[in-house]
């Protein structure tokens, strides 16, 4: 079937796998509704600048927790959809995409409540809609889940593994994958949850640990001298691109039945390594590492200079010390894996936040 015909529906559109979601499907001939908080702020929207003008990508405003909103643009969808029904032989689906979330676990824990009200309830209103509007036979629905579910399990983890969540984050994101389950269950949707493990890119927005560090590097880069406060620097997570990510994302709904994936690369690196390899892109090849625990820092091996030190302000209430996926049953069903790999991702983030800086 000619990919000029389908229709999707993403929320959470100017974040970072939204942004590059829009960018594949567009690239791949599909119309896509987009939806966008109108709180989102202009660093957010500027994701979507390559896309504003093309005539196959409708951006509107709406929030997951205002199940009216989502309706109205759902809805809009659902009769461009139907209107490309009537020029084909062979019947697309319209494909739905829950990427809208708070997902900063830190901040989850000083906003709980709002937290919950994203990621479960909106959730939930999604699922909701599609019921609603009688959409069920003709949507194939993604959801985007996390590997901060497994928590305390000890890696690598798979899809069977004991789901332990640490955080309110990962507890609203729970809440939002048996939801997932049950209206595949109830209604026979064809729902799938992605449980994506950490993904960045030169997206990823400014609080979170790997974009810091990056852009920590470009500004060293620039001459500005200044030290990275940082958190749990002995964390171990699995990380990749997100622009690798979200063609697992696209995959899971190309599929004959509706199950769940997990996505990662299957390796693990330290945040004291990812502080390494951005360093190493600036030309400070090796850093000296000295104390333990809260009073360990970090120094450039040749000058001796402070670089990294400690903060415990930047510790989660409750840590989780090591995730690493095991994703194959995505190689082997969705014949998906990475392509970028851990120093070049660095590299790519690096590269950019020099580049921004005007350098």
């Amino acid at each position: 079937m000619s990919t000029s015909t389908r229709v999707a529906f993403i929320t959470g559109a100017a974040g970072q796998d939204g942004s590059f979601l829009a960018e594949l499907l567009i690239g791949k001939g599909y119309t896509v509704y987009g939806m966008v908080r109108r709180s989102s702020n202009m660093t957010n929207l500027d994701r979507l600048t390559a896309l504003r003008h093309n005539h196959r990508f409708h951006i509107h405003y709406g929030d997951v927790t205002d199940i009216a909103s989502i309706m109205r643009i759902l809805t809009l969808a659902k009769k461009d959809y139907f209107n490309t029904l009537l020029n084909v032989k062979e019947k697309g689906y319209l494909e739905v995409y829950n990427l809208a979330a708070q997902s900063h676990v830190k901040v989850s824990f000083e906003v709980p409540q709002y937290t919950a009200n994203t990621d479960a309830i909106g959730t939930l209103n999604v699922l909701e809609a599609v019921v609603q509007l009688e959409l069920t036979p003709h949507v194939r629905l993604y959801q985007a889940s996390t590997s901060e579910l497994f928590g305390s399990t000890a890696p690598p983890q798979n899809e069977e593994s004991l789901m332990c969540p640490q955080s309110p984050y990962a507890v609203a994101k729970l809440f939002a994958h048996w939801a997932v389950k049950n209206y595949r269950d109830a209604y026979n949707m064809y729902a799938v949850s992605g449980i994506l493990f950490n993904h960045e890119s030169e997206r990823r927005a400014a609080n979170f640990v790997t974009r810091k560090i990056t852009k920590f590097a470009a500004a060293l880069h620039r001459g500005q001298k200044s030290v990275l406060e940082i958190g749990n620097l002995h964390a171990l997570r699995d990380w990749g691109y997100a622009k690798d990510y979200v063609e697992a994302m696209w995959a899971m709904l190309q599929q004959d039945s509706a199950t769940d994936f997990v996505i990662a690369t299957g390796e693990q690196h330290t945040v004291k390594e990812c502080i390494e390899a951005a360093l190493e892109v600036v030309g400070i090849p090796r850093i000296e590492w000295r104390g333990t625990g809260l009073s360990e820092t970090g120094h450039n091996a040749e000058t001796g200079d402070l670089l990294v030190e400690v903060n415990a302000k930047y510790f989660r209430p409750t840590e989780v010390d090591s995730l690493q996926g095991d994703c194959r049953k995505a190689t082997d069903v969705l014949k998906w894996k990475h392509t970028t790999g851990f120093k070049e991702l660095v590299k790519i983030m690096v590269l950019h936040d020099i580049q921004e800086l005007g350098i």
